[in-house]
């Protein structure tokens, strides 16, 4: 699915694209209305390289990045540096290069940071005297207890365990199948999950597999009272405000747990979240990938400035662009110190710990105003910044960042835990890697899509209605009606198409080991 469709107001550049973005998002309806007008808009953001991206090409709705050396005269930087990415786009749209995948990496023997750090309210861990959690079913007690100790958030209002919004969705529960990723280390592939290290794949619908298990998470969850029942209803905001009041104690994503609760003040009080996953979990890393992911970012056919689209995509994938995109401007936000490492600013510092925090030096709102609103990258954050004296684009690496602990509560994580940053502490644990690879998903069928898009509505709206069960017993009949109904509409079918996709992301795989 196209993400965002971005159209350019304003086109007057020099060194920097001197932009107005427009971005529109693509809720139900938005693509297949654009393609109809045969006008996708100007840069066209693809939310992954199979079904609607592939129409597009064979549609001729995309710009050839080659036509008029408009990559050679307007993108030279992503030329010159992302030549493995430009092929895996050329190869996979038949010989045209129409863009590029996200994350792009320098390196392709590095991993990424590790994203799935369970974290959790370290200050009332420690209160409860740090209790063992080897299981899901421990976690859901310790969690039990923190509400007992901490029955209400900075606000006073009433806390759970996780808060959940259903915004990111796809084919499956957003929230279910990412803990099973946190937990067992498989990826999510289709109606599924997959083992990268044993190259296995588990149908989302397997009775006493990951993504059902960890539906019963969440089940258990709000049968003891601790999950948000607005889950289902709130959207993405919802879910923030509560991580950044305290009203939930558990997230299994590090940008939505402790990027969220982990301002200064909280740490003066004493209040923090770190990593702290169950002792049987196996999270997933990412390997790093020099072609790129599935994102891609695409230029419109009926653009009327691809000059400015390539200008504006280069700059984004300098250094320069990237560094802009997640932390703000150069000089007001971060800088290079005389040795060519990365440091914030203190605006800077406390803009990416608060996003709430007022930006000043002639800019107005708050950071979270003006902070990035694509859904997508350039170069991955763990690779390193060409521009620096070997950092990477993630401030949690940075020596200028990694100094001593910045408040008791982070001194008492480090000293438990023996770890000076989280992702070194994952790093320490047992994980699994899924490596980076040229694999792109295969094209579905116009038939299968339609049974493919009725299975996963089916999946979602059953997932969640497990998930607001009041018994085991509703909770394995609403089950048993989702996989019978899931049945019906051609979950075999699919899972058929996903299980010859398993082959050749192995093949993939075993090309790069």
């Amino acid at each position: 699915m196209a993400q965002f469709f971005v159209l350019i107001y304003d086109y007057a550049f020099v060194k920097k694209p001197n932009v107005k973005l427009n971005i529109i998002p693509d809720p139900d309806g938005v693509y297949e209305t654009r393609m109809e007008s045969g006008n996708l808009g100007d840069i066209v953001i693809w939310g992954n390289d199979s079904d609607e991206y592939m129409q597009a090409v064979q549609k001729g709705m995309l710009f050839d990045w080659n036509e008029d050396e408009i990559l050679s005269d307007y993108g030279p930087y992503i030329e010159e540096h992302m030549p493995y990415a430009l092929e895996k786009n050329t190869n996979l749209s038949g010989g045209t290069t129409y863009g590029y995948g996200f994350d792009v990496a320098v390196d392709p023997s590095a991993r990424g940071d590790i994203m799935y750090t369970w974290d959790l309210r370290w200050d009332l861990y420690k209160e409860l005297g740090y209790p063992a959690i080897k299981n899901l079913d421990d976690m859901v007690e310790v969690l039990a207890q923190m509400k007992e100790i901490c029955p209400k958030d900075d606000n006073g209002k009433t806390t759970y365990g996780v808060s959940l919004f259903n915004d990111w969705d796809g084919d499956m529960v957003m929230f279910v199948k990412s803990t099973a990723t946190a937990y067992y280390g498989y990826d999510e592939f289709g109606f599924g999950l997959y083992d990268s290290e044993e190259q296995k794949y588990y149908p989302c619908l397997e009775k006493d597999g990951p993504y059902l298990t960890c539906l019963k998470f969440y089940n258990d969850l709000y049968q003891r009272g601790l999950l948000d029942p607005d889950s289902q209803t709130q959207k993405y905001d919802g879910m923030v405000e509560d991580y950044q009041n305290g009203s939930a104690f558990l997230n299994v994503f590090n940008f939505l747990g402790s990027a969220m609760y982990n301002s200064d003040s909280h740490a003066a009080d004493g209040k923090a979240m770190y990593p702290c996953p169950p002792e049987e979990a196996t999270p997933i890393a990412y390997g790093l990938n020099v072609y790129g992911g599935n994102r891609i970012w695409s230029i419109g056919a009926k653009t009327e400035y691809p000059e400015l689209c390539m200008a504006i995509l280069n700059w984004l994938s300098t250094p320069e662009g990237r560094m802009t995109a997640e932390y703000g401007p150069k000089d007001v936000c971060w800088y290079y110190d005389e040795n060519g490492k990365t440091c914030f600013t203190d605006l800077g510092r406390a803009a990416k710990l608060d996003i709430k925090t007022e930006m000043s030096d002639g800019y107005s709102g708050t950071f979270e105003d003006g902070n990035f609103k694509m859904n997508n990258q350039t170069w991955a954050l763990d690779t390193e910044n060409l521009d620096s004296n070997g950092d990477t684009y993630n401030y949690k690496k940075w020596d200028s960042f990694i100094t001593e602990p910045n408040s008791e509560i982070e001194a008492d994580w480090r000293d438990y835990t023996k770890a000076r940053t989280p992702d070194e502490y994952m790093g320490q644990r047992p994980y699994k890697l899924a490596p980076g690879t040229t694999y792109s998903a295969g094209t579905k069928s116009d038939e299968l899509l339609v049974l493919w898009n009725q299975v996963a509505d089916c999946i979602k709206t059953n997932s969640w209605k497990a998930i607001y069960a009041s018994t085991d017993e509703e909770f394995d009949k609403i089950v048993d009606e989702m996989i019978s109904k899931a049945n019906e509409y051609g979950y075999d079918e699919c899972i058929a198409f996903q299980e010859n996709e398993v082959k050749l992301r192995a093949a993939a795989e075993d090309a790069v080991k």
